[in-house]
Order: structure tokens, then C-alpha cells, then sequence
């Protein structure tokens, strides 16, 4: 039940995170309620920064990626430890920057960059374009003319690396739709193109494999095809890539079945052989950026819900039907993404009661977990599911009519509101 080290069970059987009690949380702000635990998140910072600065080659440094959890209060957080961020919309933009984050430390990401989104870019201020395909090189190149500038950009190749991660997160392959292939020789292509340009300053490559990779493995067959296309520029062009982003991609423990890393351990094989892969080709070590998202977040938050319900149909299924479910947490009808589940207020009970808890949507596929044992729950028990910090609250929506939950920090025994419940007022606020 208690997966993370930030968990606690108190004298009154509730669940804690960062030391507060949930149940008394949950009363305190209402229900669903995502709560996000700044403490930790500020351990999983300090785990990249420390283990990047003593492994990797010096300037190397951890972008955060805002798609995991993307809200104004984050960003004034995750900079005062030392992050830079990868940001990938005009709306991440806005909200880093209006978090007070230094636009000139954002990286921007984006498989279809329109001209207004690159302007607003150049306009914020941004450090370095993320460039995917042929097409935002051009606009760039011919708009941070317009604007006398020229742009620093990374090129996104793809490098044919299957991960074997879950489809849908999956982002290596060469048919993959992000970046250009390496193995088609498109990719080299790329880069002639991009140095011919005026208004464009190449400083490296960017490369992404997927999400949720418990191996080391494909992180290192991806420094090598790097490594290989580098040596291949330089002989044919005279560039020499300063910067290696690798991308994020480190796997979270979702489940007691989902098995555990060490990134500092991961961050040291991967400084390794970048080291002898560049003694072997006398290649000078580059900054190596990474992009973190889902661990730094991921287990720092849980999310709230309140019980409606028991439904035995017997001879069938056991529902616990709760106050929330696909507008707040859209995963599992997404992935069938699995999540650890406790009875927060009853954390003495055996959790032995077999059931599959469903949300509040007229859908069948609201559902966020199915058959998992919780301590038997009655109306008004406060359920808690576990390792929601990322892409749960960056995801939600309002079908059904359904307001945005409010979320909440804690820190140091005390806790603040830093997104308040969306009323309904606020949904059709944009309605003429």
C-alpha cells in the first residue's frame, strides 16, 4: 500500500503524504483533490542535478518536461533547483514564463510549430528551438530573420531504437512521427540544410526513444547511433554536435509489479559509455541534456476521491463507484494504466474486498482500476490513488460537464491551494 517513501499510515489509520493526513486534506479542500508533495519533488530534482554534475560531461543538465505536469506555482520550483525546462506549446510557454521562469532556459518542442506559434517563441524569448522536420526549419530560418535574430536550434532525428515500451510511448522507431530518420539518410540531409541557413544557429541533436524504460540498454544502443551520426557529420560536413539531449524516458514504479531504478545509477552507465564511445572515435565529450518529467513528478502526487457508492452484483463484479475518474485521471480508458489504490481513511483494515472502481461519467470506459483488492470501503471513504503527479492533472478534461479538480502542495507539514476546483462558471466562460 504505502509505495513511495513520502507515504505514511497515522495514529488515526488514514493515509499521509509529505506528514499530512489526506483524509483531513480532503475535508479540508473537497473532493477529487490532486495533492502534490513539493518536498519530494525537490528530492527528485536534486537526484538529476547531483548525479548529472558527477557523471556527465561538465554543462550537462536536466530540462523539465512540462507535459507532465505543466501549471503556473511548478515552475518557480523546479528553476530554483537548478532545471532548465522542454517545453512544447505556446500555452507551456506562457505558463513557464509566467511562473517566472527564464524563457532563455526553455527548449521547445513540437511536431507542427505553426508560424504564429514561432513568433510567439522568438517574441518570449525562448533559448532553443527543438526543430522536428523540414518544414518548421524553413519558417524558422525566414521568421527569426524577420526578426534579426538567429535562433539556436537543436535538430530531433530519430534513431531507430525500439525500447520496448507500451505502444503509445513509444517514439525511437525510424517510422515514428516525430524527428527525421536517421537509417533513411534523411537525417543528414537535415543537418546539410540546416548549416546552410542564415538565421539558424545548429548546436546539436535531440533524441527521444519513449517513456517508462526500466532498461539501460536502449539508452545506450541510442548513445551510439548518436554517437555514430556525429562522427558521420563531422567527416562529411566539418560540424561537430556540441549537445546530445537524450530525451527522458526513465521508468516509474506505478505497482508493487513495476520494478524500481536507480537513476543515479542509470545516469552513470549512460556517462560511462558516453566517455569510451567518445575515446573510440577521439570525438569531444558533449553537454548532455536529459528531460525528465514523469519522475520528478509522478510519485510526488496522489489524487483524492471521495466514495459514492458499493455495487455487488452477485455472482459478477464488485464496483466502488468515487467522485471522479476519466475527466481527472484518463489513463487507464487510454492505456489501461495501472495504479496502486488504498483505502485512505481506513488503513488498518485488511484490503481484501475485490472490486473494480469506476468514475462518474456516463461511459463505460470510465474506469480507473479493475479488479484490485482495497479495504472495504463505504460511502464517504476518501480512496486514494497513488503516483498521479504526472499526466493526470495535464490531461483532464470536462467531458460529462465535469469541473477540474483543485490541486494542492504540501511542504514541510503545511499545505497551500495552488490550482483552485474549477467552478462552472469558469466552463462556459468562453461560451458566447
Amino acid at each position: 500500500m504505502l509505495l513511495y517513501e513520502n507515504l505514511g499510515i497515522n495514529e488515526s489509520g488514514h493515509l499521509t503524504i509529505g506528514g499530512m493526513d489526506t483524509v483531513l486534506l480532503a475535508e479540508e479542500y473537497g473532493n477529487p483533490l490532486y495533492v502534490m508533495d513539493e518536498d519530494q519533488i525537490r528530492r527528485n530534482c536534486r537526484t538529476y542535478t547531483r548525479a548529472m554534475q558527477k557523471y556527465l560531461p561538465e554543462g550537462s543538465r536536466p530540462l523539465y518536461a512540462g507535459k507532465a505536469l505543466c501549471f503556473k506555482g511548478l515552475y518557480p520550483v523546479i528553476q530554483s533547483e537548478g532545471f532548465s525546462a522542454d517545453v512544447v506549446s505556446p500555452g507551456e510557454i506562457f505558463t513557464a514564463v509566467a511562473g517566472g521562469f527564464d524563457p532563455a532556459r526553455l527548449y521547445y518542442h513540437g511536431t507542427a510549430k505553426t508560424d504564429w506559434d514561432i513568433r510567439y517563441a522568438i517574441k518570449n524569448g525562448v533559448g532553443c528551438f527543438i526543430v522536428d522536420n523540414y518544414n518548421e526549419l524553413e519558417a524558422l530560418d525566414r521568421i527569426a530573420g524577420e526578426a534579426g535574430i538567429c535562433q539556436d536550434i537543436l535538430l530531433r532525428i530519430t534513431v531507430g531504437i525500439d525500447p520496448h515500451t507500451q505502444e503509445k510511448i513509444n517514439t525511437g522507431r525510424i517510422d515514428s512521427q516525430f524527428g527525421i530518420a536517421v537509417d533513411t539518410g534523411q537525417a543528414a540531409d537535415f543537418v546539410s540544410r540546416s548549416m546552410e541557413l542564415l538565421n539558424v544557429n545548429l548546436l546539436g541533436y535531440h533524441s527521444h526513444i519513449g517513456s517508462q524504460i526500466f532498461e539501460t540498454q536502449p539508452f545506450m544502443d541510442q548513445v551510439d547511433k548518436l554517437l555514430d551520426f556525429a562522427v558521420e557529420m563531422r567527416e562529411k560536413y566539418g560540424f561537430t554536435a556540441e549537445i546530445f539531449n537524450l530525451g527522458g524516458g526513465f521508468g516509474v514504479q506505478y505497482t508493487e509489479n513495476d520494478p524500481t531504478i536507480s537513476i543515479e545509477s542509470n545516469i552513470r552507465e549512460i556517462g560511462e559509455h558516453i566517455r569510451c564511445g567518445c575515446e573510440e572515435y577521439s570525438f569531444p565529450e558533449p553537454v548532455i541534456l536529459l528531460e525528465p518529467g514523469r519522475s520528478i513528478v509522478a510519485n510526488a502526487g496522489l489524487t483524492l476521491y471521495k466514495t459514492t457508492g458499493i455495487k455487488e452484483i452477485n455472482g459478477y463484479l464488485n464496483y466502488v463507484t468515487v467522485d471522479g475518474g476519466m475527466t481527472d485521471n484518463i489513463r487507464f480508458a487510454l492505456y489501461k494504466a495501472d495504479y496502486t489504490m488504498t483505502n485512505a481513511s481506513r488503513m488498518h483494515d485488511e484490503q481484501n474486498y475485490f472490486c473494480t472502481v469506476v468514475g462518474r461519467c456516463c461511459e463505460s470506459g470510465d474506469r480507473i482500476a479493475e479488479d484490485i483488492y482495497l479495504q472495504k470501503p463505504e460511502r464517504g471513504d476518501i480512496i486514494a490513488v497513488l503516483g498521479t503527479g504526472a499526466y493526470n492533472y495535464s490531461m483532464a478534461s470536462n467531458y460529462n460537464r465535469v469541473p477540474k479538480p483543485a490541486m494542492i502542495m504540501v511542504s514541510g507539514g503545511r499545505s497551500r491551494l495552488v490550482i483552485r476546483a474549477q467552478t462552472f462558471e469558469d466552463m462556459i466562460a468562453c461560451e458566447l
